[in-house]
């Protein structure tokens, strides 16, 4: 069954008054405990929320909701990417009847900020669930390649607080002129909370301005 993908939270709690991030006050106690290990941070980017779901006979798309519509020039390149008989014979091959969601972001001109990451519109890789089970960066990199699309870069390994130093530089992001929007973080391995939430956070260039 399709699902909608989950909202990443932010890093640390705001203040209510001021609209600012209180930092070294975490919003997830587990986030909190976990901070000093070794993290993989992923650059963000500035797009809009794409699902390609494969129900085990045949692909179709979605926005981050399913009522979410999709510009027309990304629908034709998502078409271009994932549709058509060698793109099912890709996913046959790759997974079978297993359910599969692949999840990403459509980025490029007219997609927000898009038009200095790139011409046109594309789509790139940041997550895999195949039943119902996220995938390791391994996995989401392999299917990237076997489709012939980008996976988001990795930018960083190592704390959280690196993390934070990192985006208050306000980098570049890896494709085009763009400015980068931040990082989503993730422990090495796949870890979920006491509620069952994936363990998975944003860093925004914007919220440390």
């Amino acid at each position: 069954m399709l699902k909608e993908y989950h909202k990443i939270e932010t890093l640390f709690e705001r203040d209510l008054k001021t609209k600012k991030l209180i930092e070294g006050k975490y919003r997830n106690k587990t986030i909190e405990y976990l901070k000093d290990l070794k993290w993989q941070f992923t650059e963000k980017i500035d797009g809009t929320n794409i699902r390609i779901y494969w129900d085990g006979h045949k692909v179709s798309f979605y926005g981050r909701t399913d009522k979410a519509q999709i510009p027309v020039e990304l629908a034709n390149r998502l078409m271009k990417l994932f549709g058509g008989e060698t793109n099912e014979e890709i996913f046959e091959q790759k997974f079978g009847e297993a359910e599969v969601m692949l999840v990403g972001e459509g980025y490029g001109e007219k997609i927000q900020k898009g038009g200095l990451y790139r011409k046109g519109q594309d789509f790139i890789l940041f997550d895999v669930m195949i039943a119902g089970n996220w995938q390791p960066r391994e996995s989401v990199e392999d299917i990237a390649k076997a489709f012939n699309i980008d996976a988001v870069p990795i930018v960083l390994e190592g704390t959280i607080k690196e993390a934070v130093e990192y985006v208050k530089t306000k980098p570049k992001s890896v494709f085009g002129t763009a400015p980068s929007e931040g990082v989503v973080g993730r422990p090495e391995i796949e870890l979920q909370d006491r509620t069952g939430n994936r363990v998975i956070v944003k860093i925004k260039v914007r919220d440390f301005e």
